[in-house]
């Protein structure tokens, strides 16, 4: 058994991030929850990336942290670990993918468990096989949902639905969960990955500092009035107006074309 690792490639402005574990379905290692930090803090300020897709090796995207390695037998932890290592780690994953400031998408196929299901359900579009199976099996290992479920849940698909997955430990297919609202969509297997090929380059190819303020405005309003939304939502339209995007959009419209975005 591997402790796995985190594997990247770059590709027309898209860093592509590989979840490398598949003898453990890509349940992420303490190296590799830290490698996944290093990597998406990087990415909030590297100005040649325009989207970031997330995706595990082999049958499955990611079953959660590995709990077993977690909790081998052995010297106990201090009292308090907890509380002081995952706001650093697992939390931190979940923090960096809902607020850097560059389109994330993820591919689901096989199992999205645990951080996992919650890594799929914090990118800005999840894409997964019709028969993927998102699960959130806390309360069935005797202890209560963490990584932001509480959070993302009621607020994607309703109160009821994350009750039936929370407290229930419903298993949800890729196919309902694109219904109730969970994922952007979901496709037949063999058509999955063309589908987040073809979603990636309408991302890359899209106004990137508008794209980042718009989600960065959308998370705000998550926990704002309106009227505080639509300040900074002004905020946002003032920087993004100073974008040589900004300037190529009008110019496009102007000539009756389609716009040419570069990025800046």
């Amino acid at each position: 058994m591997s402790d796995g690792s985190v594997t990247t490639t770059r590709a027309d402005s898209v860093l592509r991030i590989t979840l490398d574990r598949p003898d453990r379905r890509n349940s992420l290692s303490h190296a590799m929850i830290d490698d996944l930090v290093g990597l998406l803090t990087a990415a909030a300020s590297d100005d040649s990336l325009r989207a970031v897709s997330i995706t595990g090796a082999g049958e499955h995207f990611c079953t959660g942290a590995d709990w077993v390695a977690t909790n081998t037998p052995g010297e106990r932890p201090r009292t308090g670990d907890l509380v002081r290592r995952i706001p650093h780690g697992a939390n931190r994953i979940i923090e960096l993918v809902a607020t850097i400031q560059l389109p994330v998408v993820a591919t689901v196929r096989g199992w999205a468990v645990g951080l996992g299901c919650n890594l799929a359900l914090a990118a800005d579009f999840t894409i997964a096989d019709d028969g993927a199976t998102f699960w959130e099996p806390f309360l069935s290992r005797g202890f209560t949902p963490d990584t932001g479920s509480t959070w993302l849940l009621p607020r994607l698909a309703g109160v009821a639905r994350a009750k039936r997955m929370l407290l229930l430990g419903e298993k949800v297919s890729g196919a309902d969960a694109a219904d109730w609202g969970l994922i952007h969509s979901a496709v037949p297997a063999n058509e999955l990955d063309a589908a987040v090929d073809a979603l990636l380059a309408r991302l890359a190819g899209g106004p990137t500092v508008a794209i980042g303020l718009a989600k960065q405005a959308i998370g705000y309003g998550q926990h704002a009035t309106l009227s505080q939304s639509m300040s900074q939502e002004l905020s946002n339209l003032e920087l993004s107006c100073r974008t040589a995007d900004f300037k190529e959009g009008l110019a496009a419209f102007r000539e009756r074309r389609d716009p040419h975005f570069t990025g800046r």
